[in-house]
C-alpha cells in the first residue's frame, strides 16, 4: 500500500476540533491516516516523505456548479445582459458543438481548476460522456448531470430525458467512485411543468440527486410569475423537486418565504457570486440564507460567464460582497467564506462523510499551497490570508483520493501544451463554422 508523510506541514483543516497547527500527516492509499502534531510512529522504511515547512494544506476546493465545456466561449461575449448573453451569443454558438469540442473545453476547464486548486466539480452540460471521459483521465472528483433544455418537440424532449437518465445511470460510480451523477432539467424558465415532474420521478426512481438553474434573474422570476403564477422556488416544490436531495444554482432574488422554505426543504445553494455581478444579475441574499441554516456552497459556473474557475476567487468574493451590501464587516467572515468552498461545499453535493475537510479517515483530497511568498506574511492568521491574500495560483500540488494530480503547479495526467492548441482550434472552428 503506497503511503506518504508530509512533515513539518502548516495544515488548515476546516474541522472544528483542531482548525489549524503545524505538524504531520499521512496518507495511506486513498485515505488520510495521521493527522497531529507529533511525527507518525511505525512507518515503513519504504515511506514517500514530503518537506512540508514552506506550504499551507487545506481541503481541495469544491466548485458546485459550472458548464465546463463553455470554456471554449470565454471572451467570447462579455458585458451583455444574461437573457442577450445566452440565446444571442451562447446557445447559436453551443449549437455547432461536436463531441471534440465538449472534450477540448472540458480538458481546458478541468486543467485550470486543477492549477487552481479545486479537487471536485459539478457539471452540467450535454454530450456528457465526452466529460466523463476527461473527468477519469485527469484525476479529478465530478458531479457529472446532462442538464436538458425542454423548449423542443415532444419526440426530442423524449430523447433528451432518455439520454440524461441513461447517462446518470452508467456513469454513477465509475472511476472509482469518483464519478457521481445527478438529474437536471436546466431551468423552471426552459423545462415544463410535466417535463420538470418527469426528472424527479427520474431521480426517484434511480435515487439521484436534483440540479436546476433558479432565480438567476429578476426576468426569470417575473416570468415565473406570468407562466405559472407562482415565483420559482414554490414553482418547483409544488413539481415535488425538493422531495430528493437538491442542489438550486445561484437563487439570487429570493423573498423570505421562499428562503424559509428552501430551509426547510434541506435544499442547497451554490452562490456564484462573480458571474452574478459580470452579468448584473444580482447579489444573493447569502447572509440571510446561511442565518436560517441553509447549506450556501460556492461556484464559478462557466468561464464564459465569469471569466476564470479559480475558486479562490470565488470565496474572496463572497467574502467581501456581503459586507459591501449589508454595511456590516462581520458577516461571512473569513473562516465562513473557506467554508463555503469546502465544508459547504461537499455537503451540497451529498459527500460531508468523505471530503471537504482535513480528518483521519477521509479521503485524501487536499491541496499544497505556496506561503513562501511576500503577500502571506508575516503569518499571522493563515485563514484570513487564504481568503483576502490568496490566489489559486498559489497552488503547487494537488492530491485526489491520495493519488497525486498535480505536481509544482502541471497536471500528471494531462498534456497541457495539447489541451491549449485543441482548445484555440476548436473554438476558431466554432467561429467559422
Amino acid at each position: 500500500m503506497s503511503q506518504l508523510w508530509i512533515e513539518n506541514g502548516l495544515f488548515i483543516t476546516m474541522d472544528s476540533d483542531k482548525p489549524s497547527f503545524r505538524g504531520h500527516m499521512v496518507v495511506s492509499s486513498d485515505r488520510i491516516t495521521y493527522l497531529g502534531e507529533q511525527p507518525p510512529a511505525g512507518l515503513p522504511d519504504d515511506t514517500e516523505r514530503l518537506d512540508g515547512s514552506k506550504l499551507a494544506f487545506m481541503p481541495g476546493l469544491i466548485n458546485t456548479h459550472g458548464h465546463a465545456a463553455m470554456s471554449l466561449l470565454r471572451g467570447y461575449s462579455d458585458d451583455q445582459n444574461l437573457q442577450v448573453w445566452l440565446e444571442q451569443k451562447m446557445w447559436p454558438m453551443e449549437a455547432k458543438y461536436v463531441d471534440a469540442d465538449t472534450k477540448a473545453g472540458t480538458a481546458l476547464a478541468v486543467a485550470e481548476m486543477l492549477k487552481s486548486g479545486t479537487t471536485a466539480f459539478v457539471d452540467m452540460y450535454d454530450r456528457m460522456d465526452q466529460v466523463a471521459q476527461v473527468t477519469e483521465q485527469s484525476g479529478i472528483r465530478g458531479v457529472l448531470t446532462r442538464g436538458v433544455i425542454g423548449l423542443c418537440p415532444p419526440e426530442v424532449q423524449e430523447a433528451k430525458l432518455s439520454e440524461a437518465i441513461a447517462f446518470a445511470r452508467d456513469w454513477n460510480g465509475k472511476a472509482d467512485g469518483r464519478i457521481t451523477t445527478m438529474i437536471s432539467p436546466h431551468a423552471p424558465y426552459t423545462c415544463p411543468p410535466a417535463y420538470i415532474e418527469r426528472f424527479v420521478q427520474a431521480a426517484h426512481d434511480y435515487q439521484l440527486p436534483l440540479h436546476t438553474h433558479m432565480s438567476e434573474t429578476l426576468a426569470e422570476v417575473e416570468q415565473n410569475v406570468r407562466d405559472y403564477g407562482t415565483r420559482p422556488v414554490e414553482h418547483l416544490d409544488k413539481l415535488g423537486f425538493f422531495s430528493r436531495p437538491s442542489l438550486v444554482a445561484h437563487a439570487v432574488h429570493l423573498n423570505d418565504e421562499e428562503i424559509a422554505l428552501l430551509a426547510e426543504r434541506g435544499v442547497a445553494v451554490s452562490h456564484n457570486p462573480i458571474s452574478n455581478l459580470k452579468l448584473a444579475s444580482g447579489i444573493a441574499r447569502v447572509p440571510d440564507m446561511l442565518k436560517a441554516g441553509i447549506t450556501v456552497s460556492l461556484g464559478t459556473d462557466s468561464a464564459a460567464s465569469n471569466n476564470n474557475l479559480d475558486l479562490f476567487q470565488e470565496i474572496n468574493a463572497a467574502a467581501l460582497l456581503h459586507k459591501g451590501t449589508s454595511g456590516d464587516p462581520t458577516v461571512v467572515p473569513a473562516l465562513e467564506a473557506l467554508k463555503m468552498g469546502t465544508v459547504y461545499g461537499a455537503k451540497a453535493i451529498g459527500q460531508e462523510q468523505t471530503i471537504g475537510k482535513l480528518r483521519t479517515g477521509m479521503k485524501a483530497d487536499f491541496i499544497a499551497i505556496n506561503i513562501d511568498q511576500p503577500h502571506y506574511y508575516p503569518m499571522t492568521d493563515m485563514v484570513s490570508h487564504l481568503v483576502y491574500s490568496g490566489s489559486g495560483r498559489d497552488v503547487k500540488h494537488v492530491w485526489i483520493d491520495g493519488r497525486q494530480v498535480l505536481k509544482d503547479g502541471s497536471c500528471v495526467y494531462l498534456d497541457e501544451e495539447k489541451i491549449k492548441h485543441e482548445a484555440q482550434a476548436s473554438f476558431e472552428r466554432l467561429l467559422h463554422a
